[in-house]
């Protein structure tokens, strides 16, 4: 029989953690025969909401489910205990007329938290998706508080930015999303990343080409993508569920699934250096992977208005970064 893979997911009685558990325990990201045990974690006032989604999980009956462990946050060595996969989801989330400097203050402590217990209890080959907002500097505190977990392991979620990038320009072109390639997130998941369009193709032709609006590109693109996280706050008074839950799974999938350095994907990652972002931010770039191991994509020329928007997204992440810096240790 193979050996169950641990799967922790914080937050997971949250509307993202509820729409991530029952395509974990299906099958559907990790194969239909990979058993998965699912490491539940919340908060302590919602753990009765807990024990309705192990009911529901057991009630789905999925083959692939080898076991649940439920712990609360105020346990956390113990809901990450051997974990291959934590995806920290739990989080404050941000609500309407918040200040992004106010959300990272308040998140600060709980990615603090997270970081030392999977340094103290986590698998050897642990790998760390963040999906709770600011996920590029949560990431990159949890990652400073794990100092013995190589940085390599560290991953923040900017897979929602590609998609929601793919999509607005497969509906301007008139074209099916499968026919949207090479859209790479550069920098933040933020107000400030840059969805690089220059290099992005539809059917083959480049995005440029195939959607000849350049006014569109640079301007209604750019801020729709960008602003797409609070566009849905507003109009459903929650912010991104669903979708989220999606883009975490992409994000797993492609990093386990052999990619082409000619059609990438976005994810933030411990810069190496790479195009002139910090070495040590968590920043987004275009990534392959061979299914074990993962690298930048190298060699991407930027235009001077491209570089601008990098450079605009690259600073934030700076800014972030000394915001905290209380709370990375060394």
């Amino acid at each position: 029989m193979t050996t169950p893979i641990r799967v922790a997911v914080t937050g997971a009685a949250g509307q993202i953690g509820y729409a991530l558990v029952f395509r974990l325990a299906s099958g559907q990201v990790f194969g239909p025969d990979q058993p998965v045990i699912l490491h539940l974690v919340e908060v302590p006032p919602v753990l009765p909401a807990l024990d309705g989604v192990e009911m529901e999980l057991d009630d789905c009956a999925f083959p692939t489910l080898a076991g649940v462990v439920k712990a609360d946050s105020d346990h956390l060595e113990k809901g990450l205990a051997d974990c291959n996969w934590v995806l920290c989801v739990g989080s404050v989330p941000r609500k309407q007329g918040m200040e992004r400097a106010d959300l990272i203050r308040f998140n600060g402590p709980i990615f603090t938290s997270t970081g030392q217990a999977i340094q103290a209890a986590a698998a050897d080959d642990v790998r760390v998706l963040v999906v709770g907002n600011p996920c590029n500097t949560n990431c990159l505190i949890a990652m400073a508080n794990a100092p013995d977990v190589p940085r390599d392991r560290w991953f923040a979620m900017t897979r929602l930015d590609e998609n929601r990038a793919k999509s607005q320009l497969a509906q301007k072109s008139v074209q099916p999303v499968a026919k949207v390639e090479n859209t790479v997130i550069w920098g933040n998941h933020s107000a400030t990343q840059f969805p690089d369009f220059f290099h992005a193709t539809i059917d083959g032709q480049p995005a440029i080409e195939a959607i000849d609006d350049q006014a569109w590109l640079e301007g209604e693109f750019i801020s729709t993508v960008q602003q797409r996280g609070a566009a849905v706050i507003k109009a459903r008074g929650a912010s991104s569920a669903a979708s989220a839950a999606n883009a975490a799974l992409d994000s797993i999938k492609s990093l386990i699934t052999p990619s082409s350095s000619s059609d990438p994907f976005s994810v933030a990652v411990c810069s190496d250096g790479s195009y002139g972002v910090d070495e040590g931010l968590i920043s987004s770039f275009p990534i392959s992977c061979d299914g074990t191991s993962w690298e930048i994509v190298q060699g991407v020329e930027h235009n001077e208005f491209a570089q601008a928007k990098i450079d605009a997204t690259v600073a934030e992440l700076r800014e972030e970064r000394d915001t905290v810096k209380d709370l990375l240790p060394g």
